[in-house]
């Protein structure tokens, strides 16, 4: 089968050998897959993973339990161990011994086909299609911050980072209530979520290695109201510096971005200021697939480009560029 699969040097489309079930597993035929910013760290370094790219995926089940058989699915990207302490309090997504779908220790969906743990298998309503179903992943990880943290009707939140991932995040706040304000560099993504009513502002980017936490305000610094609700999640190193500044005293910073390199940043600020702050990752797809299915969260208009499969390199390169937003890979 044909696979994009990243070597530590290149990615490339090249024939494998196509998964096989074994106990518990189901081989899925992938309809659709998603690239995720998190793909493009890995081939910066992340994670220092090596085999097939991809994680965000709907498709069919062409091998495993014959109750699973010709039903399209998306699937979790958690592969746990299903008997370890986390796991019985359903925390699969921390298992210690987890392996993680094209991201460290398991091959992923970007691929003619691909393996899935059966218990990690969600159907897909026939009224979600396979643009709309291929979001369930990002968009899980949108409502995780709903799992991790109180939002109040009323309560201000600034999300910072217009890309796939903040523009999710900000319709799921908006719709649990939240008074949003979307932060970000693209007037063209930023009309996406005015559309919807949401409030969003034009920042200007900050200029390389001014971000410091221990220097003066670096230009786009956030100079508004602070919010009792912060999310980070312009996927760069430097934004948490302006989002723990835009945090008010006692409130909740969530951070989103996964990056290859390093951040410098000074923790005082946290301390003097109460902070709370709250990493989140993944999530569960059942309010994510509710959403999609009821058109709560608008996915359709986050799509800018599709390719076929033999082209995906090309498909992570055109995710890379400046402005894109979900690359669609097909078959």
């Amino acid at each position: 089968m044909r696979a994009l699969v990243w070597d530590g040097t290149a990615a490339r489309v090249i024939d494998r050998d196509p998964p096989s079930t074994t106990a518990g597993m189901a081989v899925v035929e992938v309809r659709c897959a998603g690239i995720c910013n998190t793909d493009l760290e890995i081939i910066q370094g992340y994670m220092g993973f090596r085999g097939t790219l991809g994680h965000e995926f709907v498709g069919d089940v062409v091998e495993g339990p014959a109750a699973w058989l010709g039903r399209r699915v998306v699937g979790e990207i958690n592969f746990a161990c299903g008997r370890c302490e986390s796991c019985a309090r359903g925390l699969g997504r921390h298992c210690p011994t987890r392996t993680v779908m094209g991201i460290a220790g398991a091959d992923g969906a970007l691929a003619e086909r691909v393996a899935v743990p059966v218990a990690n298998l969600h159907a897909v309503a026939d009224g979600i299609d396979d643009e709309e179903a291929v979001f369930a992943e990002p968009l899980a990880a949108a409502f995780a911050i709903l799992e991790q943290v109180r939002v109040t009707p009323g309560a201000s939140a600034l999300v910072f980072g217009d890309g796939k991932l903040g523009l999710l995040i900000a319709q799921v706040l908006h719709q649990a209530g939240a008074r949003v304000l979307a932060v970000g560099k693209h007037e063209e993504k930023l009309a996406l979520l005015r559309a919807q009513g949401i409030a969003t502002e034009l920042v200007r980017p900050e200029p390389s290695g001014q971000a410091d936490a221990g220097a003066s305000p670096p230009l786009g610094a956030w100079a508004g109201e602070p919010a009792e609700l912060v999310v980070e999640a312009t996927g760069t190193a430097e934004g948490f510096v302006r989002a723990v500044r835009a945090t008010r005293p006692r409130g909740t910073l969530v951070l989103k971005s996964t990056v290859a390199g390093l951040s410098s940043v000074h923790l005082a600020e946290l301390v003097i200021h109460e902070i709370t702050v709250v990493g989140s990752r993944c999530g569960l797809f059942g309010p994510a697939l509710r959403a999609l299915e009821a058109r709560t969260v608008d996915v359709r208009s986050l799509v800018s480009a599709r390719l076929p499969l033999e082209r995906a390199a090309e498909a992570l390169a055109a995710a890379a560029a400046p402005g894109a937003l979900k690359v669609l890979v097909t078959r």
